[in-house]
């Protein structure tokens, strides 16, 4: 094995006690102990995925494996969803601080509510915003890191349809604390980017997904390798909840009942956790969404995950070195 690249210096880096300044999103399903230890192995964050456990229970356990995995630091995600049976929240967080967790990323919902009891047990909070204006509200409560999230990106990025290209420097140039662009970024030259725009590390969620390490069906890997940054589709725009996934017969159905003006409870069966993660786990990638973003257009391999994180910064620091180049 080649000798990693050295580590690089942000606020995020310091922040966080890592090498360099890229995380693992905490995606639902995929963030599990195989694929956050191997990133943060390989020098990133590596991040579970609280709500992927059924129970705070299986939450801790989870945590522990993770630890008996890696001896660095990594995070938990916590997505805080509108509900009317939600989830144990705050036995959750509770989890998280017994399990010595130092570092939570919060999406969703504002975690105000939680936010006393996690930075009261000295956990540094990153959450992720669609919008300058959310972005600031996060600050104003406390949120030590902002990671915010293009219109590229999987997953919900939001109603306001505005890309990284303006949304990153947006973000940066609003907020003192130190912003992470997410969203569209899957190579050193999207992290080289991000940190030109004024973002102090990156965030990248479907890039991690096509690696050796992300506990799914390699069929649902090769389907990332072999799309176009063409073929995503946006869903649950009329429930004005938008969501980025790959495109495939169930994201057609779906689009198409949106267009004839059906109500959710239609389209529920199609678009279910369970049969989203059945998919993931038999590779039948055309019988459920599969939650993609548009960066699947530059993915190319399935690496493992310490030479996929070696190879971007490498090639983030080529690629700032050639346009300091080209600006002297």
């Amino acid at each position: 094995m080649s000798m990693p690249p050295p580590p690089m210096r942000t606020r995020v880096t310091e922040l966080l006690g890592i090498d360099y300044p890229i995380i693992q999103g905490g995606m639902m399903w995929y963030g599990r102990a195989e694929l956050a230890s191997a990133v943060s192995n390989a020098g990133g964050l590596g991040i579970l995925t609280a709500l992927t456990q059924p129970t705070p229970e299986a939450l801790a356990a989870e945590i522990a494996r993770c630890r008996d995995m890696t001896d660095r630091p990594f995070g938990v995600n916590l997505t805080i969803l509108p509900s009317i049976t939600p989830p144990p929240y705050a036995e959750l967080v509770e989890a998280v601080i017994e399990g010595g967790v130092t570092v939570m990323e919060t999406a969703g919902r504002s975690p105000r509510d939680l936010l006393p009891r996690i930075k009261a047990a000295g956990i540094l909070v990153l959450h992720k915003c669609t919008s300058v204006r959310h972005a600031l509200s996060a600050e104003r409560d406390g949120i030590d890191i902002v990671s915010i999230d293009g219109f590229e990106c999987a997953g919900h990025p939001g109603e306001d349809d505005i890309g990284g290209l303006v949304l990153i420097p947006a973000a940066a140039r609003a907020l003192g604390i130190p912003v992470i662009a997410s969203g569209g970024i899957g190579d050193g030259r999207g992290m080289a980017a991000a940190l030109a725009l004024g973002a102090e590390g990156v965030n990248m969620g479907t890039r991690f997904c096509a690696t050796r390490e992300a506990p799914v069906h390699d069929a649902v890997k090769q389907a990332m390798v072999e799309a176009t940054e063409r073929d995503t589709r946006l869903v649950f725009r009329t429930y004005r909840n938008t969501g980025r996934v790959l495109r495939n017969p169930i994201a057609e159905q779906v689009i198409e009942a949106e267009r004839a003006g059906a109500p959710f409870e239609d389209v529920r069966p199609l678009v279910s956790g369970a049969r989203g993660r059945a998919t993931l786990e038999t590779g039948a990638v055309d019988d459920a969404l599969v939650w993609g973003g548009q960066v699947v257009g530059l993915i190319d391999d399935v690496p493992d995950c310490a030479t996929l994180v070696h190879r971007i910064v490498t090639e983030c620091r080529q690629r700032l070195a050639s346009a300091t180049a080209l600006a002297a």
